[in-house]
């Protein structure tokens, strides 16, 4: 497949569809019979309107009209109108056509409209809105407290209102005789249309009346305010803001006022805006308000006003992705069929109670109908230590179940005490690396404060009375580094200074600080285990908790690489100072070596501890590297970087707080124990479970754990598992290094193994079973059968097939073929750059390596040749939230946080992109409009009901004239025939482009039949002239010419 970048596709945007569809339902309405049905006009900040079509599947802008000389203030579309009232900085009102996006010659100027007597100016326009009983006269409310009942036919104003304090809104009771005003003094006013002298009420709902019964303590302004009606009861008032300036610290608050009850709703962030939804949108009706949508700064909240109390609707929509910042993401696609509905069964019993019972009230749009039905799961870590599982397939994105990593440690009761932890300032719990296994439901999560947690999936609740705990002393230090090939071997920096010694130390439950000698802090985890029982309900339990302690008074290091296998039993995970292994069946260390020690006897760059080690204990048995030898092939064989791995490629670096000059968790630390990229440490950075050759003479395949560090090195482990069933829990399992050493330019990223036929060799896994129920005895026999018996050379199945590794790292990747261990191919991915995540993948049937680099290169290999298949300069690193979130997965999808609030997913799939346009979702449905609200015998006899009035015959050009051309300029937009040439996909969009070629094909027909009459009348008109030239010179002599 050649090099193209239309086959990388970024298609949707996540956490965009509520707000969208929310305005949806607005427009629906109010341009129901106008000839620009399902449009929005939005208002930007630059002065610019524009009108956007929702009526095709990728919102697109129809035409914008950019104001030069007036700022925009307030804008007003009436219900079933086509003109838009548009208010000014300067006072001035002017008129839009919505279907053309022109200007109207009518213009209210604010001179005009205030009193001939008033010598200042009246502020800007807050408000604009039309009498609902009468369309020909509009309400213009001005900053400082002025308004203006406007006749829109004598282009005069009737009535005119003047009150001490700014007004910020303004509502209409539906007879059109009272409207309500809210001020800056936090007070609401409430006047007779025909009594402008003063308010028929003044009221302050949050202010404290003094005993003297003069007027209310001022409060705070109350910005917005809506007053709707009721048949059968009292009417509404709601508004935000209001509340006493004493109550310091209190969060925003939305007030519904009905009867004589006045509740104060609470929000969790700023109230940006509010809509009260009506049975009816005739504004001349009551209104029988049954909900209120609230939009906050980082969530949308819909409240139930026909219940006590008004709860809130749950919310479908996933506008908490961030919550709390997210930290890391991962990226599952076609996993089991049963995985999602098991996560959404046990997401729905964590329903907090006080939720409205009535469904969801805005139900406008329709989703997509796309070809992809395999299931798709987002895994999200956030900075508080939770993690959610996300429903990604097809288009939809729909949160399934939530938990929280930090119910397993103490919380401290008071601000003065805190974790034993200087590696943060805050955000102790955050989630810094997730490992999953669908198959098996296993989750590990590694966090921020060198911890990692191993959880099971169970459907049933289950109370833990302690929680299993493991504490690994990892440390160890160099007093030198010499290389003997350096035409080889990657040269280090200084060398660091710190404590020389490591030792592990493995318990079941939480140790009491200790010091060192000198008053170090020393043998201390960052975190405290919670002593009490923890009550842990259906989805993922807690299994053992394993911190890093202090060691001679330094913290330890975050951990950079994390592996699960539950098919073995065994958790691995690495820093930049060692690694560590864990029998979580067995609750024990099995493995507890410094990077350096992996090599033995065959360490290339001459090493040496600063003093001997302390005596380790492990609980299996560690053999030493004697058998199987470490030179390698020629080939295999090539220059490694001179650097250590940067701060983009390793999770140790990553950070909540996305900021770019600060992205790292070490800001606390000591200077001696700073970020990976300023020291000499090798840290591990990859880690994969596997069965395969581990050296180059074996003739057959065994369990083993594959290491990859920062200076390009990849070591074998060899992993010796007792029998399954009762000998599996009793019997240690043996850890040997097997004396295998690769080299690759740059920090290893990614490890696989593919067999002959190319296909990818998926690590061993167990099925899930329910881990709170007795089995049964035959059930057991059965499990016994399915884990793997022993491993050793003498008792494996000899296989004579061989298998390649796929390696790749910072700068290159390699096939290696096995057990011989010569490198086949090699492709140098980049020289100017470097990779930052690279994911082994799955798509239309075959296995290619997929690698995003830090210069915004996507690039995809096929496998086993490492042939270039997809080179595409997509997205420059900017911002270090990509290099934290990117992912790639199966099918040819990727993932990664565009923003703090959202999720980009792309594609580099040829077959999803043709599929896009059907998978997208419909914003726009037509809505039947509700019948009009009947005037009733009396009414209309006397002309007491709602007065229309043609507002074209007022606003047209006929009327009005022309409007000014230097007061506003019209842009065309991209939402017509080239909008959808450029943006049409699939089906779809094939027909729109045969049909837009049709009428191309169609308009050159025209004019070359045009032109073809064109040059008919004119042999038409020579042959005339012609034949009159003839007549006139046919009787004439030589001599008359």
């Amino acid at each position: 497949m050649p090099a193209s970048s239309t086959l990388l596709f970024p298609y949707q945007h996540f956490c965009r569809g509520p707000a969208a569809v929310l305005a949806r339902l607005n427009a629906s309405w109010r341009n129901d019979t106008s000839s620009v049905q399902g449009a929005l006009v939005s208002a930007l900040a630059d002065d610019t309107l524009h009108l956007w079509n929702l009526r095709q599947k990728r919102p697109a802008i129809l035409h914008s009209l950019k104001f030069n000389k007036e700022r925009i203030t307030f804008c007003h579309l009436p219900f079933q109108s086509k003109w838009l009232y548009v208010g000014t900085e300067r006072g001035n009102v002017h008129i839009v056509n919505v279907e053309s996006f022109t200007l109207s010659g009518y213009v209210i100027m604010w001179n005009k409209a205030i009193e001939l007597s008033s010598k200042t100016h009246p502020g800007l326009i807050v408000h604009i809105s039309d009498n609902p009983m009468d369309e020909g006269k509009l309400l213009i409310g001005f900053e400082s407290g002025t308004l203006v009942l406007w006749d829109l036919k004598s282009k005069k104003g009737e009535y005119r209102y003047s009150y001490d304090e700014a007004i910020h809104s303004v509502a209409w009771h539906h007879e059109g005789k009272q409207f309500v005003c809210s001020h800056s003094d936090g007070s609401l006013t409430t006047w007779n249309v025909k009594s402008p002298i003063r308010p028929a009420q003044i009221i302050t709902p949050h202010g404290k009346l003094p005993k003297d019964g003069k007027k209310a303590e001022p409060c705070k302004p109350i910005l917005k305010v809506e007053y709707r009606t009721c048949k059968s009861g009292d009417p509404f008032i709601i508004f935000s803001g209001g509340l006493s300036y004493d109550t310091v610290g209190r969060r925003p608050c939305l007030t519904v006022m009905h009867g004589k009850t006045t509740a104060v709703l609470e929000m969790d962030y700023p109230i940006v805006d509010f809509l009260t939804l009506c049975e009816t949108p005739y504004p001349s009706d009551f209104q029988e308000p049954y909900a209120v949508v609230v939009l906050l700064e980082k969530d949308l909240v819909v409240v139930d006003l026909g219940q006590n109390g008004y709860p809130i609707f749950e919310n479908p929509y996933p506008l908490d992705i961030h919550e709390s910042p997210v930290t890391c993401c991962e990226y599952f696609a076609d996993c089991p069929v049963d995985l999602i509905p098991a996560l959404y069964s046990v997401g729905a019993k964590q329903k907090r109670q006080g939720y409205s019972k009535k469904e969801w009230p805005i139900n406008g749009g329709n989703w997509g109908l796309g070809t992809q039905s395999y299931p798709e799961i987002i895994i999200t870590g956030h900075a508080d230590g939770s993690l959610k599982f996300w429903d990604a397939s097809a288009i939809t994105l729909q949160v399934l179940y939530k938990m929280k990593t930090s119910k397993v440690f103490e919380k401290s009761r008071n601000k003065e005490e805190k974790p034993n932890t200087d590696i943060v300032d805050e955000d102790p719990y955050a989630i810094q690396i997730i490992t999953w296994c669908p198959e098996s439901r296993m989750l590990c999560v590694a966090g921020v404060s060198a911890h990692v947690i191993v959880y099971k999936f169970s459907r049933q609740e289950v109370t833990t009375e302690a929680i299993q705990m493991l504490e690994i002393r990892l440390l160890y230090e160099i007093n030198d580094l010499e290389s003997p090939e350096t035409d080889q071997i990657p040269s280090l920096g200084a060398p660091c200074q710190g404590p020389n010694s490591q030792t592990a130390n493995s318990q079941s439950h939480p140790s009491t600080s200790s010091s060192s000698s000198d008053g170090l802090r020393d043998n201390v985890p960052c975190l405290k285990i919670r002593s009490t029982p923890l009550k842990q309900g259906a989805g993922y339990q807690a299994e053992v908790v394993i911190q890093l302690v202090w060691v001679n008074g330094e913290p330890p290091q975050q951990i950079s690489s994390l592996a699960v296998n539950s098919s073995y039993g065994l958790l691995v995970f690495g820093n930049c100072n060692g690694i560590a292994m864990v029998d979580y069946i067995q609750k024990t260390v099995l493995l507890n070596l410094g990077t350096i020690e992996l090599y033995g006897s065959n360490d290339p760059y001459q090493r040496q501890p600063k003093s001997p080690r302390k005596t380790r204990q492990t609980s299996g048995g560690l053999c030493d590297i004697n058998e199987g030898s470490t030179n390698l092939d020629d080939r295999c064989k090539s220059p490694t970087s001179a650097k250590m791995s940067r701060k983009l490629s390793l999770p140790t670096e990553l950070k909540p707080d996305l900021d770019v000059k600060d992205n790292s968790f070490s800001r606390s630390r000591s200077s001696s124990v700073t970020s990976i990229d300023k020291e000499s440490r090798e840290a591990i950075t990859a880690l994969h479970f596997c069965e395969t050759y581990t050296r180059k003479a074996d003739t057959c395949t065994s369990p083993c754990l594959w290491v990859g560090t920062t200076l390009g090195t990849v070591l074998v482990i060899v992993l010796n598992l007792p029998p399954g069933g009762e000998q599996r829990l009793t019997q240690p399992v043996i850890v040997s290094p097997s004396g295998t050493i690769l080299r690759l330019k740059g920090a290893i990223l990614r490890i696989a193994f593919l067999d002959t036929t190319g296909s990818l060799i998926n690590p061993a896994h167990e099925p899930w079973r329910e881990p709170n129920v007795q089995e049964e005895k035959d059930d057991k026999d059965k499990c016994r059968k399915l884990r793997p018996v022993s491993v050793s050379p003498s008792s494996s199945q000899e296989i004579n097939e061989t298998q390649y590794a796929v390696i790749c790292s910072e700068k290159q990747a390699k096939v290696i073929s096995l057990p011989s261990q010569n490198c086949i191919y090699k492709h140098n991915i980049t020289e100017t750059s470097f990779v930052l995540r690279a994911d082994i993948v799955g798509l239309n049937g075959s296995i290619c390596l997929a690698c995003f680099c830090a210069n915004g290169h996507i690039m995809t290999f096929s496998l086993p040749s490492l042939r270039p298949l997809l080179d595409v300069n997509y997205l420059p690193l900017t911002d270090m939230r990509i290099a934290r979130t990117f992912c790639f997965t199966n099918n040819g999808q990727a993932l990664y946080l565009v923003s703090p609030t959202e999720i980009q997913r792309i594609t580099y799939s040829q077959s999803t992109c043709e599929n896009l346009q059907e998978m997208l979702g419909e914003l726009f449905t037509p809505v039947e409009t509700p019948e009009a609200p009947n005037r009733g015998f009396f009414k209309g006899l006397f002309g007491g009901g709602a007065q229309s009035l043609d507002r074209e015959e007022l606003f047209g050009e006929s009327a009005a004239g022309k409007p000014s051309r230097s007061l506003a300029q019209h842009i065309p937009g991209t939402g017509g025939i080239e909008g959808v040439k450029g943006a049409a996909s699939g089906v779809a969009g094939e027909l729109a482009r045969a049909r837009i070629a049709l009428d191309e094909r169609g308009q050159k027909l025209s004019e070359l039949e045009e032109r073809t009459a064109a040059m008919l009348y004119s042999a038409d008109t020579f042959s005339k002239h012609a034949h009159e030239m003839m007549l006139k010179c046919k009787d004439k002599k030589w001599y008359q010419f």
